[in-house]
């Protein structure tokens, strides 16, 4: 396994780690995922362990609890070998203060979190959603209370705005609060988005980039093919609609890009989009999720070889989509580009 340090912090994290988003299975999305059990859990998480995973990542939203529960029962007996990440913020009810990430929401979602898990503290903590009704001050006190209190080690965000990003930055220098280290974020061959002003932000600002849903929603399994129904077993049937969009026509000339390098490199076409993120700038780890055994150990062979050049060249230009405004003249335009050279 590759290890990488956290953004411009001193913690040390796997290229990759596990997802537990498939453990508990409550709930029409969430059930759609998976529906692991503590037993079926252990193994992968043992497999995990052997292969040197050792952060897994999970959520409060994740099956109501239910994922943090099955993830703390897993790790049981060695929870000093691995790292925890886990999120909150989204609504886990319809209560008003069952949503956001005011001073006391954040406290009992931390404590909420440590019960679920069966853990003293939690290695990375991350605001799963920006709460325009929270004052950023008010957010960072809490934050930096909880991390006086040893209750969590790291902070993070995920599925922040770059200007959002940084008024928190800027708010943490200004008040002397705990920097956030880590930004989790949707980045895939078919979602590139990221790299316009949040992989710019991370690489001026010390943050690294964990990256959810790195095969595209399930789109880059290698069993989506042009002119092919979707295949019965997707769970893109029930899920689709949740995730983010893709156009038909982008995604089969990603496809088209990752099966013709599949073919030079004896590479299965998941392990080759794993690969390309892991080879982009900014990116600590890229979670993996496996709803089955076959289905980790394949994802595992991401790691221990390198794309070529030339490789990573085609992959990019297959997938390459215009940016929004005002991103599009700087790719465009030779004087643009000239002051604001691309950071890939």
């Amino acid at each position: 396994m590759e290890y990488r340090r956290l953004g411009a912090s001193g913690l040390q994290v796997p290229a990759l780690s596990f997802g537990a988003g498939t453990f508990g299975g409550r709930g029409p999305l969430f059930g759609a995922w998976g529906d692991t059990g503590v037993e079926e859990a252990r193994r992968l998480v043992d497999i995990c362990v052997d292969a040197g995973i050792t952060m897994f990542d999970t959520a409060d939203v994740y099956s109501a609890g239910a994922s943090e529960e099955v993830l703390g029962a897993a790790l049981k007996g060695r929870r000093d070998k691995v790292l925890i990440s886990t999120k909150a913020g989204l609504p886990m009810g319809d209560g008003p203060a069952d949503a956001g990430t005011s001073r006391s929401r954040l406290i009992t979602s931390v404590d909420d979190a440590l019960r679920r898990l069966d853990t003293d503290h939690i290695d990375l903590f991350q605001l799963h959603a920006f709460d325009a009704g929270a004052p950023v001050e008010e957010v960072l006190s809490t934050l930096d209370d909880l991390v006086r209190a040893g209750k969590i080690r790291y902070t993070g965000v995920s599925n922040f705005s770059g200007w959002q990003t940084m008024k928190s930055l800027a708010t943490a220098e200004r008040h002397g609060r705990p920097r956030y280290v880590a930004h989790q974020v949707y980045y895939s061959l078919v979602g590139r988005d990221y790299e316009w002003e949040l992989m710019p932000l991370g690489l001026d600002q010390g943050l690294g980039a964990i990256v959810w849903s790195p095969l595209g929603w399930g789109r880059l399994t290698g069993r989506i093919r042009r002119g092919r129904p979707l295949p019965a077993g997707s769970r893109l049937h029930d899920t689709a609609d949740y995730g983010p969009p893709v156009d038909d026509e982008h995604l089969y000339r990603v496809v088209d890009a990752l099966d013709e390098i599949a073919g030079e490199t004896g590479r299965a076409v998941p392990q080759i989009a794993l690969r390309w993120l892991l080879q982009r700038p900014t990116v600590s780890s890229v979670i993996i999720g496996a709803r089955n055994e076959e289905q980790l150990r394949q994802n595992l062979g991401a790691v221990g070889w390198n794309l070529t050049p030339d490789q990573m060249a085609r992959l990019d230009a297959a997938s390459e989509r215009p940016g929004p405004y005002p991103h599009f003249p700087y790719r465009r335009q030779e004087g643009f580009a000239r002051l604001n050279p691309p950071a890939v």
